[in-house]
């Protein structure tokens, strides 16, 4: 079997949310399974470390596609044609994006719908592409992956997909993600909030994950309890964030609220352990990593009860309502003064992240893969867009 990948995302030293999720389900397939032969294509050179096994052959096709219509390019020309040159039997694409015009059957990974639902929070390069094409691309896919329940049942409503060619296969946790000792949680507070305890969020700095209105919550909660706990807010700042620079601006408690920007991979499972609860209040996710993440770091979690992140936290997260600032200044108050409604987050946590692991995604999506050989692919005439 020769399975075709879309791995446009390893970027050495670059790794996010795409290329995380490429790189912990691929490598696991890869050394799972030797007697398969993987074809890797990229759009530009690959670092040797994402060559999992001998059983790997790079395709590196032109052009670097990073622009919009450079995708078109990248995936209806040089995609289409190596895939018919090299045989491949199956092609997974796991950032959204696949070959319309492929014979190949094609397997997709779609992380959520936030283009259709949230257009104005995608940066306008891509915006009016993804309007138009991600339908196409969920319409010609012969089986789209979610990494959630919810997700694959927008895609249902939203799209009109056929149910059975929707899977839902949970993403896992990344290694490095342990609990810490005293000790070790005390230096992480010396080197990143003047050894004072602190609330933690990771993720890019963007409207659509609530931060402004966090910021807001911090501040009532300040103002009610008078506690020296910071707020620690880890990520880039993404497309749009000047509510969250308002916000950040006008609260009276600036100093302390600190933006971390991208954070040293190594670090960031440490601040996720030393953090007093991981804030994740954001409006629409479509798994909600780092609540995961804190779980494996024995760290409580507030989250929103909103989109999938009920799903994943299931009884082992603070639910709060994302679109109350008073209701999350009441859960960063809970959380704060409650010793015990802490560690029994933490127990929760430990038997509902036993629930999800990358070992187990990957023998599913490799299931998945298995079953398409041999099929024929949808005809391209089905990812033309419905009128409405």
């Amino acid at each position: 079997m020769k399975i075709a990948i879309n791995t446009r995302f390893l970027q050495s030293g670059r790794l996010e949310g795409f290329g995380w999720y490429t790189h912990e389900l691929v490598r696991r397939m890869v050394q799972a399974h030797p007697e398969v032969e993987f074809l890797f294509l990229t759009d530009r050179p690959l670092d040797a470390a994402f060559l999992y096994g001998d059983n790997v052959q790079v395709l590196q096709l032109f052009p670097r596609a990073r622009f919009a219509p450079l995708f078109l390019w990248w995936f209806e020309w040089s995609v289409r044609r190596a895939l018919i040159k090299h045989g491949a039997d199956v092609f997974f694409s796991p950032d959204s994006m696949c070959s319309l015009w492929s014979k190949v059957p094609v397997a997709m990974t779609c992380h959520d719908l936030v283009p259709l639902h949230f257009p104005k929070q995608v940066p306008w390069i891509h915006r009016y592409f993804l309007l138009l094409f991600l339908p196409r691309y969920l319409r010609r896919a012969d089986q789209i992956i979610t990494v959630s329940e919810y997700v694959r049942k927008d895609i249902i409503q939203t799209i009109g997909i056929s149910p059975e060619r929707v899977k839902a296969i949970h993403n896992g946790c990344r290694e490095g993600f342990k609990p810490l000792t005293a000790a070790e949680k005390f230096a992480m507070r010396r080197q990143y909030s003047f050894e004072e305890p602190y609330f933690f969020y990771a993720g890019a700095i963007h409207p659509r994950k609530n931060i402004h209105r966090l910021i807001h919550a911090f501040n009532l909660f300040k103002e009610r309890t008078g506690a020296p706990d910071k707020l620690l807010l880890a990520g880039r700042f993404a497309w749009k964030t000047g509510e969250v620079k308002d916000a950040y601006d006008a609260s009276p408690y600036r100093e302390d609220i600190r933006f971390l920007g991208y954070v040293p991979e190594e670090d960031l499972p440490r601040l996720t352990a030393a953090a007093t609860a991981l804030t994740y209040v954001s409006l629409s996710e479509g798994f909600g990593l780092p609540m995961l993440e804190a779980m494996y770091c024995d760290t409580p979690v507030m989250a929103a009860n909103a989109s999938c992140l009920p799903e994943i936290a299931g009884e082992a997260a603070l639910l709060v309502d994302p679109l109350s600032v008073e209701h999350m200044a009441e859960g960063l108050e809970m959380l704060w003064k409650n010793a015990e409604l802490r560690q029994n987050l933490i127990e929760k946590g430990r038997i509902q992240r036993e629930l999800f692991s990358w070992e187990k995604a990957a023998q599913a999506l490799f299931q998945v893969l298995e079953g398409m050989k041999g099929t024929k692919a949808l005809s391209h005439k089905g990812a033309k867009p419905q009128r409405r």
